[in-house]
């Protein structure tokens, strides 16, 4: 048993798990923590990481080091994505978290991301048939991996929550003009998914991260999100339409007043919302099946030394 620590560095929040993985490679969770830190403010338009950003992920990933360090995880691996990847002064981030953390993070490419999200989202479902579809909605870009038990095809677009929203979705709430132009975004980029993934041949959708896992507990009636509560719980295409419908008449203020909704996700959250709408229409699923391990899964699981 290996007691280890991941953490994502997304473009709209950090995260953390701290876990003991098996000889059977799946990680029990010893702690999660999430924190909005917007490192992609403004990354879309400036190409630059903003220091204020900066500063929020430093901060953050400062508690996540003491938090691992008291909890003995003996193996800490750091992950960042989209806004990483696409900022021009990436490598200052980078440089500052391995002096706070002692670890320096990994860039992952999108097709790294892609499977990595894929590995830790499928492991529950080692006894379903057919193949699966992953989307991992983040908020510079949207990963779309295709697989049984091992990914066959992925694709990451440069489309995500806070990407969609600072490009089109600029007022509040947002004008049926860009609602429209943004659908048309969504679209184009998803005739790329086509493409490349075919999600159509999978026989389930499984969506994972905030935004999922965010419209799934206001799906429920949640009144607060619960570690474990929307995990494998079913989002019907129907309900999932008239939600997106209703996220995107809203006010970023009224969004943030309903329960399950996390401070900073509130002026994100419907644009996430229609990318995922727009994709499950597009391919025919009857539905999105949430699952509440991802990329930080995937990565615990690769640090616990899982083949």
């Amino acid at each position: 048993m290996t007691r280890v620590a991941a953490v994502d560095i997304g473009t709209n929040s950090c995260r953390l798990l701290i876990a003991d993985v098996g000889g059977d490679g799946r990680p029990a969770t010893v702690d999660r923590r999430l924190t909005i830190t917007r490192l992609g403010q403004g990354v879309d338009g400036s190409g630059r990481l903003a220091p204020e950003a900066v500063a929020r992920v430093l901060t953050a990933v400062a508690g996540y080091a003491a938090a691992w360090q008291q909890a003995g995880a003996t193996t800490v691996g750091i992950v960042a994505t989209s806004a990483t990847r696409d900022a021009a002064n990436g490598t200052d981030l980078t440089d500052a978290l391995a002096r706070i953390a002692g670890v320096r993070p990994r860039v992952l490419t999108g097709d790294e991301e892609a499977r990595m999200s894929f590995r830790g989202a499928t492991g529950w479902l080692a006894d379903r048939q057919g193949p699966i579809a992953v989307v991992d909605i983040g908020g510079g870009s949207t990963e779309v991996i295709l697989g049984d038990t091992q990914p066959s095809a992925a694709t990451s677009r440069q489309i995500g929550s806070v990407r969609l929203t600072e490009r089109v979705l600029t007022d509040d709430p947002a004008t049926p003009a860009q609602i429209a132009a943004a659908a048309d975004v969504v679209d184009a980029e998803l005739d790329a998914v086509a493409a490349e993934v075919d999600p159509a041949r999978a026989a389930v959708l499984v969506g994972v991260a905030g935004t999922a896992t965010t419209l799934a507990a206001l799906d429920a009636g949640l009144d607060a999100y619960t570690d474990g509560a929307v995990h494998g719980r079913t989002i019907a295409r129907d309900a999932l339409s008239t939600l997106t419908g209703r996220l995107l008449a809203m006010p970023a203020a009224d969004i943030a007043g309903l329960g399950p909704v996390q401070a900073g996700r509130e002026d994100v959250l419907a644009a996430g919302a229609l990318i995922l709408d727009r994709l499950v229409q597009r391919f025919g699923f009857d539905g999105v099946l949430i699952s509440e391990r991802d990329i930080l899964d995937g990565l615990a699981m690769e640090l616990g030394g899982a083949g």
